[in-house]
C-alpha cells in the first residue's frame, strides 16, 4: 500500500494489524468496541534517521516492510483513504517479529 505520508527524523508509519475476530470461552463473539487495539503492524515509511547535536545522521535501525510490536499508547493515529496508520518515534518501537 502506498502511503502519502512522509515521515520526518526517526519517525515510522505503521499500519496495524487487523484485530483478530474474539470468541469467549462461552461462546459469546466480543464486538471490536470491546477489544483492545493492536499493537503490532507493518511499517510502510519510515523517515531517514535521528540527526544528532553536532549533525551526524544515526539511521533506522527498522525498515519499510518490517513487522513491528508497538508500545500500547505510542504514537499519532492518522486516518488515509478510509484506512488507519499509526505514526511512531522508533523508540517507540518494542521488537520487530520473525523472519
Amino acid at each position: 500500500m502506498a502511503v502519502k505520508l512522509k515521515p520526518l527524523g526517526d519517525r515510522v508509519v505503521i499500519q496495524p494489524s487487523e484485530a483478530e475476530s474474539e470468541k469467549s470461552p462461552g461462546g459469546i463473539f466480543i464486538p471490536d468496541t470491546a477489544k483492545e487495539k493492536p499493537q503490532k503492524g507493518k511499517i510502510v515509511a519510515a523517515g531517514p534517521g535521528r540527526t544528532t547535536d553536532d549533525g551526524k545522521l544515526i539511521a533506522l535501525t527498522v525498515k519499510v516492510g518490517d513487522t513491528v510490536v508497538y508500545s500500547k499508547y505510542a504514537g499519532t493515529e492518522w486516518k488515509e483513504d478510509g484506512v488507519e496508520f499509526l505514526i511512531v518515534r522508533e523508540s517507540d518501537i518494542l521488537a520487530t517479529v520473525g523472519k
